[in-house]
């Protein structure tokens, strides 16, 4: 037999079948005992009949004219006869019976008390030393068909009782493990990014150790994230002032020099200046996207910080390929205003960046707080397409950047329960690439 995999119905099924198991042996028992008891009270009833009938016999047989004849009482109606009865001398001859009786029935004297045949019960008797003869017989199949009628009423409350016991053992061990289930509800309800402690006050007392473990391994996996996160702003934090120094220095050496190779050498520091620092830029976005509090408690235009954006992108190379299109009314919500910052300047670095030099970048926000950017080019594989959120992931023959920028526009979309979606070529269209998230907007 196959265990159930669920506790629950592990305990119900046990319950229920030692239950069930139990109750039947309780039920055999009594009808063992009632079977032995009603033996005793027949046999009671067979010797109380023979002590009564049997005076009678006497005065009846003693007051006779005639010796040695048989008389049969007949009954006064029609009746079911269980004790049939025969009244006979020491010879064995019959002389007296009950209307129903079968003399061969009846084995031959043998003294006083209980006797048993294939087929009754049967209990001696006798008088007047020994010259007259009781035995009064009661058929086995009444105390059998008796017996049966005790079981059934035994057996048919039982095949009644037990469904419902189960029902009440499956309905209790149900109540009883609620809290497990709550509990497992809270932990599939959780994201990768929730890792606060659970309630545990209402769990077992075998299960709260599970419990309190569990929250342990949470807060130590909180404090290992938070010292990652926590790092990497802090190294990017830092990173700053030393790269702009070291990046006006190389510009200075490239300004101040004569010699053309130094010169070139001093620009090729430079770049690879600005591309740490632009690295250092994304890491410490990807530490806000990943530890800092992304839902506000009140409710902000999203519009204000898109233009805010779009106008600090407009200084960028090839900005003029923006074509921006915001909703016409106010469009609240209280997702924080620097997030939403970080994904709509990724989104449109990384369009900037990697679509085709003549093709437009269309920003669009919609009024139910969809937000994409479609850029021109040729479609992207599927296989790279799928791998383009991974961090450090760069997609077919892009040489600058990061890395990092749709791994920060993902992360911080899983915090906010969306998530970001890629699409190439663009939706009705054979080329380009398309991302898109859909934001919080407040009613």
């Amino acid at each position: 037999m196959i265990r159930p995999a669920s506790l629950q119905a592990r305990l119900g099924l046990s319950l229920g079948v030692l239950l069930t198991v139990l109750w039947i042996g309780a039920a055999t028992l009594t009808a063992v005992l009632l079977r032995h008891e009603m033996d005793e009270v027949f046999d009671a009833a067979l010797e109380q009949a023979a002590q009564r009938l049997l005076p009678l016999a006497v005065v009846d047989i003693v007051g006779r004219e005639d010796d040695g004849v048989t008389q049969r009482l007949a009954a006064i109606r029609a009746h079911d006869e269980f004790f049939t009865y025969v009244v006979r001398d020491d010879a064995g001859r019959v002389l007296l019976q009950s209307d129903a009786a079968d003399p061969a029935v009846f084995p031959p004297w043998d003294g006083r008390g209980f006797r048993q045949t294939a087929s009754h019960r049967i209990f001696n008797d006798d008088a007047l030393r020994g010259s007259v003869r009781i035995s009064v017989a009661e058929p086995l199949a009444h105390r059998a068909a008796m017996a049966r009628e005790i079981q059934l009423g035994l057996g048919l409350p039982v095949l009644v009782v037990i469904p419902l016991a189960l029902l009440a053992v499956m309905g209790a061990v149900r109540g009883s493990l609620a809290p497990l289930r709550r509990f497992r509800e809270r932990l599939r309800t959780r994201t990768a990014r929730d890792l606060s402690a659970l309630p545990a006050d209402d769990l077992p007392s075998e299960i709260r150790p599970v419990a309190a473990t569990l929250n342990d391994l949470l807060a130590r996996l909180v404090s290992a994230f938070e010292a990652e996160r926590s790092f990497a702003a802090n190294a990017a934090h830092e990173l700053r002032t030393p790269l702009a120094g070291a990046i006006a220095q190389a510009q200075r050496l490239a300004a101040e020099t004569a010699d053309p190779r130094a010169r070139d050498r001093a620009k090729e520091i430079e770049a690879s200046l600005k591309r740490l620092t632009r690295t250092s830029e994304r890491l410490l976005q990807l530490a806000r996207a990943e530890g800092g509090p992304l839902r506000l408690d009140h409710v902000a235009d999203l519009r204000v910080a898109a233009r805010v954006v779009l106008a600090d992108l407009a200084r960028l190379p090839g900005a003029e390929r923006i074509a921006a299109a915001l909703p016409d009314s106010a469009l609240p919500s209280d997702l924080d205003p620097d997030a939403f910052g970080i994904i709509c300047r990724n989104l449109v670095e990384n369009a900037l960046r990697h679509g085709a030099a003549a093709a437009p970048v269309e920003v669009v926000l919609s009024a139910t707080g969809e937000f994409s950017v479609a850029s021109g080019g040729p479609a992207v594989p599927a296989d790279v397409l799928a791998r383009l959120s991974d961090r450090f992931a760069r997609g077919q023959g892009a040489e600058s950047g990061s890395g990092l920028g749709l791994a920060i526009v993902a992360a911080i979309a899983e915090r906010i329960d969306s998530r970001l979606v890629l699409e190439s070529p663009c939706p009705g269209k054979k080329t380009g690439f398309r991302a898109s998230v859909r934001l919080p907007v407040a009613p």
